[in-house]
């Protein structure tokens, strides 16, 4: 039977996509394979390419800051990327390589089959929720055909302004209310407890579909074309604007 050390080991041999003759390494992933909670992000950074591991950065260094305020650690979590190497530059990943890694994560959602996924930023929320905006839907838990979607913005677009920081925490500290009701509703428990513990979780977590987020609310900041590229490859520049597309013209920052 296929493990994630098999798994990952297809990932460093693949050379399905143009972005296998630029890497340094490629980045498959890392935690335990019966992880409760699995990340995923967009793809590797500077950083991640030259350690073969995932959010090694400053966007890594606030992801455990996170985690250690909800009481957790990297190593409780398994943390994965849309695609498994560094596109050129730190840009977008091209939809074929999207494509062409998809199989890797599917295999790897398959194997921890997490009861939570955290979605950063997005690249990953697209994966599961084509065509919203992560602007309406960040925050709120969401049920895609079994998995259980949390999307949130990206912790690079914290780095970057203050504003966005608060939202990223407040979204996290949701994260324990959701796992106690989803450990529940995994586990053999009377019906009527699930259904007040999802009540109650509702009433203290869940804002109207309606309201307008931080986003929303933020203008646009155009980037600083001299800054050197963030060592996350994080979509930074997606979350810094109240729309989901930079616009023309504006460099991304990573």
């Amino acid at each position: 039977m296929e493990t994630l050390e098999d798994l990952a080991q297809r990932v460093r041999d693949c050379t399905e996509c143009p972005l296998h003759s630029g890497r340094t390494n490629a980045v498959p992933g890392e935690g335990p394979d019966d992880a409760e909670i699995l990340f995923i992000g967009e793809g590797p950074g500077y950083y991640e390419d030259q350690q073969g591991r995932p959010f090694v950065g400053p966007a890594g260094n606030f992801l455990e800051e996170l985690l250690q305020s909800i009481g957790m650690t990297r190593d409780q979590v398994y943390i994965a990327n849309m695609v498994k190497c560094r596109p050129h530059n730190n840009r977008d990943p091209m939809p074929n390589e999207i494509e062409a890694c998809s199989k890797y994560l599917d295999r790897q959602i398959e194997l921890i089959n997490p009861l939570l996924i955290i979605t950063l930023g997005r690249f990953s929320m697209t994966r599961f929720l084509p065509g919203q905006s992560i602007s309406r839907v960040r925050g709120r838990l969401r049920s895609v055909g079994g998995p259980q979607i949390f999307p949130i913005m990206h912790p690079a677009a914290g780095l970057r302004r203050q504003e966005m920081r608060s939202a990223i925490e407040e979204d996290f500290a949701k994260v324990p209310g959701l796992l106690d009701v989803l450990r529940m509703q995994a586990e053999p428990a009377s019906e009527s407890a699930i259904q007040e513990s999802q009540a109650a979780y509702a009433m203290e977590a869940s804002p109207s579909t309606e309201s307008l987020s931080l986003w929303d609310m933020m203008p646009a900041q155009p980037s600083d074309s001299t800054a050197e590229p963030s060592p996350d490859n994080a979509a930074a520049d997606h979350e810094a604007t109240s729309a989901d597309v930079p616009p023309p013209g504006q460099q991304r920052l990573f």
